[in-house]
């Protein structure tokens, strides 16, 4: 895997976009981390285990990783958590946070540390400024134990998958909508993406949360009206 200069950028505030881009198809692909800074720093998504030193390195740009108190990620998958126990070794006082079917199926037993799994709704605090509430969406793109992160204070969606699109020279932030190349990218791989019945469901309990800024694992973050393009997407789905 040919990897680029890992980034690091404030996209809302105390909100930082750690981005690693690999070549791993034509034009490249990004693998983005996002870390909240506040009494109790939460870093969202680990990367690949293999990148740990990189993310390592760039958290330390920020702060002292050995202070991490949440590990968050939306689904069980190499890219979302492989080196979750990399970082629980690091950080003594850090722990996982996943859904309630994440902790039961898989994390209970993987991680070094039992997790702190969050209820469809349940709000974590993370000290004095910021406040994340955890929103269940099952097999949206794909996996059962999947969800999302919503931080309210900033009003931004850390929406993992969606909206996953290719390039690696992009951005950190763009206010130009990422509906279009993800969907490119997801006629190229039909099978990355459920469209089952709830869909429409999940994707508008996301809209009503009205996110300013969507935090994509995979490309340009986006600004602007979040709720919107969320509905956009369930269309397109339909469709």
């Amino acid at each position: 895997m040919a990897i680029s200069e890992t980034t690091v950028h404030e996209i809302a505030p105390d909100i930082y976009r750690i981005s690693t881009p690999v070549q791993t198809i034509p034009g490249g692909f990004t693998f983005n981390q996002f870390l909240i800074v506040d009494d109790e720093p939460l870093l969202f998504h680990t990367g690949l285990r293999q990148m740990f030193p990189l993310v390592r390195d760039a958290v330390r740009r920020v702060l002292d990783p050995e202070r991490l108190r949440w590990i968050g990620f939306s689904h069980f998958e190499a890219d979302e958590c492989g080196s979750l126990n990399d970082w629980l070794a690091l950080a003594p006082q850090a722990q996982a946070v996943c859904s309630q079917v994440a902790a039961l199926t898989s994390v209970n037993d993987m991680a070094l540390r039992p997790p702190r799994p969050l209820a469809d709704g349940e709000r974590l605090s993370l000290g004095t400024r910021h406040r994340v509430r955890w929103l269940d969406a099952p097999n949206l793109p794909h996996n059962w134990e999947c969800g999302y992160l919503f931080e309210e204070s900033t009003h931004t969606l850390l929406c993992g998958d969606l909206f996953t699109h290719g390039g690696a020279v992009l951005p950190p932030v763009t206010e130009t909508e990422v509906l279009s190349p993800a969907l490119v990218m997801w006629a190229a791989l039909p099978d990355s993406i459920a469209t089952d019945r709830n869909a429409r469901r999940i994707l508008d309990k996301l809209a009503a949360t009205q996110p300013r800024t969507l935090a994509l694992m995979h490309g340009s973050s986006y600004r602007g009206d979040g709720a919107a393009l969320l509905r956009a997407f369930a269309d397109a789905l339909e469709r």
